[in-house]
């Protein structure tokens, strides 16, 4: 039986569309790039940071005849009792001994050095404030400085969980009363001496 036209182009239109729908393939969902994510934080970060250095130099300029040192890691101090006699500085290694309190930067005690209670510090070798850990190799013994301290160099978006809060830029207080060299360090590496083996001589059987 022959097929009239009109039914030959029917069934040609729907062979050609079952072709098609077999070769389509599914679209891949649109996801948000992680680099875009990326920017948004760092704008967030820059915001935050000029918006802390706005309120610290505020409580610098609040205060004109003290003489604070501005330093390449982004926070700044002043010396309250300085050692000019002196030249050594703790390095990687030593052992600090020190004090500090924390305050807020209206000057209100957040923890005092009396909870804090001294301190030992094994020089880049042990977590500390990432602040303390640049700013105490700067200081001589028995010296007192003062710390402003923005909250990336203190406690940061996390704060202490206590009374310092996320973002807090803090105000830290110190005296190092002593540093040395870590004994333990130098005990590792002192070589060990051989006792002296006594040799008898030998002796001719008879």
């Amino acid at each position: 039986m022959k097929m009239n036209l009109s039914k030959k182009i029917m069934l040609l239109a729907i062979g050609t569309l079952l072709v098609s729908c077999t070769k389509q393939q599914a679209r891949k969902p649109i996801s948000q790039t992680s680099g875009t994510f990326m920017k948004e934080s760092v704008k967030r970060n820059i915001k935050l940071i000029a918006g802390e250095e706005a309120l610290i130099d505020s409580v610098i300029k609040s205060n004109p005849k003290v003489n604070y040192i501005a330093t390449k890691k982004g926070y700044w101090y002043f010396y309250e009792v300085r050692n000019e006699k002196d030249t050594l500085t703790p390095k990687k290694g030593d052992v600090a001994f020190f004090d500090y309190n924390i305050k807020d930067l209206n000057g209100n005690v957040i923890y005092s050095d009396v909870e804090l209670r001294p301190q030992s510090y094994l020089v880049d070798k042990q977590n500390i404030l990432m602040g303390l850990r640049d700013g105490i190799k700067l200081m001589r013994k028995n010296e007192k400085v003062t710390f402003l301290f923005p909250s990336h160099l203190g406690y940061g978006y996390r704060g202490d969980n206590d009374r310092i809060g996320p973002n807090l830029p803090i105000v830290c207080t110190v005296t190092l009363r002593d540093f040395k060299p870590d004994d333990r360090q130098k005990a590792k590496a002192k070589p060990k001496v051989e006792e002296n083996k006594v040799i008898e001589p030998e002796t001719k059987p008879e």
